[in-house]
């Protein structure tokens, strides 16, 4: 009973008051942390696009929130059993009493879960395919347009080029690139397809080879071509692709989807031109073993020519035969022209005999009688298909007249029906608009009394005051005010201009003044957590 009486004139608080305050209290004194622990409950992103889960130890767990906008830019993103190092500002959940981090950066915490996470993404990828050797392509003899995806500043590019033009000077296209740190995945990624997207034919020529280069370093520094984006993009390219990233014992996953693997981007080179001086000699040898097999052929061929010749018989002996066949034609042509000539001449006689007048007027009688008889029976023909089609007419006559009129009396009866049908939504429209209306007015005014009392000047009117500094700025310690420092003290009913005493000793605490005013900035408007899309509405 004492501790209850000497409480009764405590200042007593609602719970979203206390929440806030707490809310408050934890994010001044902690504001932005690093927290290394292991993922759990992670189960993928919310249909929001939110991520929520714990991070834990051997003996403690932390609930952990990542937003939309913060996991859409995050190199590493969270794996359920990752060990991460997370770095984000420590704040409340008033909803359900906890508190919790908002993550804004993730990284795996040492080089072990870096080698785990590779190795669960190549195996995730090769699961889909990407890795087959089926589906990798050959790389062109001698090509004429390479395409290069690296840093423009480093001496990668410089060594491709030198070896280039030591081996087979080519055109070469160079798609300027990050090849480490934030953003440089995307760019990677972006370089080879925007290299697969050019025309053929067009004003920037298509690359007939691409090699993605990069010289040597850490599982760290190369990380950006074992993201997901980066390989998809080498595995969709229909561009042979050559992988030259790091030095003989850096494995990237990019080297299991390219079209071939180079230890080095001096190396790339050479797998992508011949040595130009070695393809002279060869084409030289084989010049001169073109012409030594021509000739050795030629000489053979005048050898079997002659040998050929000797074999065959003489001219007169070949035309004998003909000569003598074309001399007996000759004396048995005049005798057949004779025989062929009597044959037409009868032939023509007996057809000359039955050409009489006589036959031919029979044959005009029968012509003419023919043709009577066929007008006559076109023309009875004509009419009874002009009866038939009157009678057909005039029946179709009447049943479309028939159907005009009911197919009027169908579309009044549709149109009465719709009419209906019309009023009938209008007034449930009408009642539905009324409804909804009162719906906002009610959410309105429950939502101004909310912000009444989250108000701060509530606080105010129970005999509190806000101190600010010149700036503005909320004050929230003694040792924060220097010697005459002017003050900006706020009551309920307005401010009131204040001056600390000068005698008083110097401000010893300017960061934890900054960082608190930094905090306080908008004393007016508390922040409010983001509720989860499966919390009910507070209303």
């Amino acid at each position: 009973m004492p501790v209850a009486q000497n409480l009764i004139n405590a200042p007593e608080f609602t719970v979203s008051e206390l929440s806030t305050a707490l809310k408050r209290t934890v994010e001044d004194t902690f504001g932005h942390v690093r927290v290394r622990g292991e993922i759990s409950g992670f189960r993928g992103p919310h249909s929001s696009g939110h991520c929520y889960f714990a991070l834990k130890d051997e003996s403690a767990k932390i609930e952990a929130v990542v937003w939309k906008f913060a996991h859409a830019r995050m190199r590493f993103k969270p794996q359920e059993g990752l060990e991460v190092i997370a770095t984000g500002k420590l704040t409340t959940y008033p909803n359900s009493s906890k508190y919790q981090i908002v993550i804004e950066s993730l990284e795996p915490a040492g080089i072990g879960a870096l080698m785990a996470l590779m190795e669960e993404r190549k195996k995730k990828l090769a699961a889909e395919g990407l890795f087959d050797e089926a589906r990798k392509q050959l790389l062109p003899w001698l090509p004429e347009v390479i395409g290069v995806v690296t840093s423009p500043t480093g001496a990668v590019i410089r060594d491709i080029l030198h070896r280039l033009e030591d081996r087979f000077p080519r055109r070469v296209l160079v798609w300027p690139v990050k090849v480490q740190g934030d953003g440089s995945a995307e760019q990677v990624a972006a370089a080879i397809r925007g290299f697969n997207a050019l025309p053929a034919g067009g004003r920037v020529p298509r690359p007939d080879l691409l090699i993605v280069a990069r010289g040597g370093g850490s599982l760290e520094d190369l990380w950006s071509f074992n993201e997901e984006i980066v390989v998809r993009a080498a595995a969709e390219s229909m561009i042979p692709l050559i992988s030259a990233v790091g030095h003989e014992t850096d494995i990237t996953l990019i080297d299991f989807a390219a079209d071939k693997r180079a230890p080095t981007p001096t190396a790339a080179a050479e797998m992508a031109v011949p040595v130009r001086s070695e393809l002279f000699v060869e084409v030289e040898s084989l010049a001169r073993r073109t012409m030594v097999c021509w000739q050795r052929g030629q000489e053979s061929r005048r050898n079997e020519l002659r040998a050929a010749a000797r074999a065959l018989p003489g001219l007169s002996e070949l035309l004998a035969i003909p000569r003598q066949r074309l001399d007996h034609l000759g004396a048995a042509l005049p005798r057949g022209l004779k025989a062929n000539t009597h044959a037409h001449h009868r032939r023509f006689s007996h057809l000359a005999a039955g050409l009489t007048l006589k036959v031919l007027r029979g044959q005009v009688a029968q012509a003419n009688h023919r043709l009577t008889v066929s007008g006559e029976r076109i023309r009875l023909s004509a009419r009874a298909l002009l009866r038939s089609r009157r009678d057909r007419f005039a029946g179709l006559e009447v049943r479309l007249k028939a159907s005009r009129l009911s197919n009027a009396q169908a579309q009044r009866n549709a149109i009465a029906r719709a009419n209906e049908r019309t009023q009938r939504l209008a007034e449930r429209a009408r009642r539905a608009l009324l409804t909804a209306m009162q719906r906002l007015d009610a959410r309105v005014a429950h939502s101004g009394q909310l912000l009444s009392a989250l108000s701060y000047r509530s606080v105010l009117a129970r005999g509190f005051a806000l101190v600010r500094d010149e700036q503005g700025h909320a004050v929230h310690a003694a040792a924060a005010i220097g010697p005459n420092a002017r003050l900006s003290i706020e009551f309920a009913d307005g401010r009131v201009g204040a001056m600390a005493d000068a005698d008083r000793p110097q401000a010893t605490a300017p960061a934890a003044s900054t960082k608190a005013t930094t905090h306080e900035a908008k004393p007016a408007t508390p922040k409010r957590a983001v509720k989860p899309a499966d919390q009910g509405s507070l209303f």
